[in-house]
């Protein structure tokens, strides 16, 4: 059965030591794991997905090494009181993946924790009475157990044929969300069709989409949660024959330093009763205190997409206008705007770069160049250029705009310049949703060889030249220089 909201934070308050916030967010403690865990991921080799999978990149498991795992979990399932570190039965919830009706994907969801099963019912979809019904029947969906306890340390396991996922040894409730997409990940390219890590949003009459592609700190979830425009989704989404379309219900946005001026929907949402606070710190007063990060700098707030105010009710939209590629280039080389054509937009997914700079990550503390492939290669099965090839196509079927967008610095590296205002991101998404900014010229830039638009009347050239804003051009090229040659050394691997 699916459990209502109230009935599931009920439980996690009484047993589970949650609490309430001051306006009705549960706020929960998964430490001592606070993020994903990135080697905790297995994926079971066999018929299914032995010619499909990158196994480079992904863990190997046996079949009968799953099959050990799997009777462990479905021992509590059916016995919870009978086996050691029992004594409750599971939480389960019946739900859907996808808001297109012809790719769905049915998930039924248990979990030992109530919060978990709170978290699985504001990130995915709550089907209807008679979708429920129709899942119980159906053979095509994917089972999911999340029991931390079982297990002593971390564990994801996928099993495709079995059509089954394991997750213990952690209560960190990204790894819920993040399973599903990986399958996901795995099932769409097989219908050609591209499943992305990624933001979209739309024009109030559905007719011109953007996507936001773009790494933790790059600015995709604030960039693309915009009052003037209809939100699609905040993170997973898939591009098929017929448009665009959002994975999930809900948002899982980071929390450090949330403030209202500067991300007023997220802020409101992450307090409404029905949201979870993982990881957050309260006052007093029962507050919460997002500059707080002694629980974790990996804060985060979990809450249904119906939160958002402009959000879309139907999750889904027609085929983009402008693919936008965010990156955070602390090193303060990239201009902050540039057309890509479809095979410079295509490299750049391949190399999904970005940069950690501290206060983003436990141990940070300087910027480093950080790539991943279709900016999201943990949860990519397949090998990146199976992605890309898609993604290529469907860029020269659609004839979409591509633009490559720096949230970094200017005037010099982390420590030295500035990081780019939001004031002048905002102005340059809005110039490319509108149209504007494609109707400019653009001239290739002497030093990276990218296409700047020549838009004088909206932003000054010198701001769109980098290297004008250093103290000297020399420290400009050679650190230009430096981060080339990483692009190269992951493009063409010796």
């Amino acid at each position: 059965m699916n459990y209502s909201r109230t009935h599931l934070i009920t439980d996690a308050i009484r047993h589970e030591g949650a609490k309430l916030s001051s306006q009705g967010a549960l706020t929960v403690d998964s430490r001592p794991h606070t993020g994903r865990s990135p080697n905790a991921k297995y994926i079971v080799r066999d018929e299914v997905t032995e010619n499909l999978v990158d196994w480079e990149q992904n863990q190997p498991m046996s079949e009968g090494d799953f099959k050990s795992y799997k009777g462990l979990f479905l021992t509590y399932a059916t016995h919870p009181y009978d086996v050691p570190n029992g004594g409750a039965p599971l939480y389960s919830q019946s739900m859907l993946a996808g808001h297109d009706r012809d790719h769905q994907l049915a998930v039924r969801v248990h979990t030992s924790l109530a919060w978990h099963g709170l978290f699985a019912s504001n990130m995915f979809i709550t089907p209807t009475e008679s979708e429920i019904k129709k899942i119980s029947i159906e053979h095509e969906h994917f089972d999911l157990y999340c029991i931390p306890h079982l297990l002593d340390e971390p564990r994801v396991l996928i099993s495709f044929k079995e059509r089954t996922i394991l997750i213990g040894g952690t209560q960190y409730a990204g790894e819920i969300k993040k399973s599903i997409f990986t399958v996901m990940n795995f099932l769409c390219p097989q219908k050609n069709m591209l499943s992305m890590h990624c933001s979209v949003n739309t024009d109030l009459d559905h007719k011109n989409a953007s996507i936001f592609f773009g790494l933790s700190g790059t600015g995709k979830t604030t960039l693309s949660s915009d009052e003037s425009r209809i939100l699609i989704g905040d993170d997973e989404h898939v591009w098929s024959d017929s448009g665009l379309f959002n994975i999930e219900g809900g948002c899982y946005a980071k929390t450090i330093n949330l403030k209202e001026e500067d991300e007023p929907q997220i802020y409101r949402a992450s307090q409404l009763y029905g949201s979870i606070l993982e990881n957050v710190v309260l006052n007093e007063d029962t507050t919460p205190d997002f500059d707080d990060v002694s629980m974790s700098q990996n804060g985060r707030s979990s809450y249904p997409l119906e939160y958002i105010k402009n959000s879309s009710k139907k999750g889904l939209c027609g085929h983009p206008n402008n693919v936008i590629m965010l990156t955070c280039d602390a090193f303060g080389v990239l201009p902050p705007v540039s057309k890509l054509n479809p095979a410079e937009a295509v490299e750049q997914f391949l190399l999904g770069y970005t940069a950690k700079v501290p206060g983003t990550e436990v141990g940070v503390q300087e910027p480093k160049m950080t790539f991943s492939a279709c900016f999201g290669a943990p949860f990519m099965p397949l090998p990146p250029k199976e992605y890309a090839k898609i993604l290529e196509n469907k860029l020269k079927e659609h004839e979409v705009d591509c633009w490559l967008v720096n949230t970094g610095w200017a005037g010099g590296p982390y420590g030295v310049g500035s990081r780019m205002s939001i004031s002048l991101t905002r102005k340059i998404i809005n110039s490319i949703n509108n149209g504007e900014l494609s109707q400019f010229p653009t001239k290739v830039h002497e030093y990276t060889g990218l296409s700047i638009p020549q838009c004088d009347i909206l932003i000054p050239n010198d701001v769109m030249q980098p290297e004008l804003s250093w103290n000297s051009l020399s420290d400009y090229k050679n650190k230009l220089s430096s981060l080339q040659e990483e692009f190269e050394k992951i493009l063409c691997p010796s």
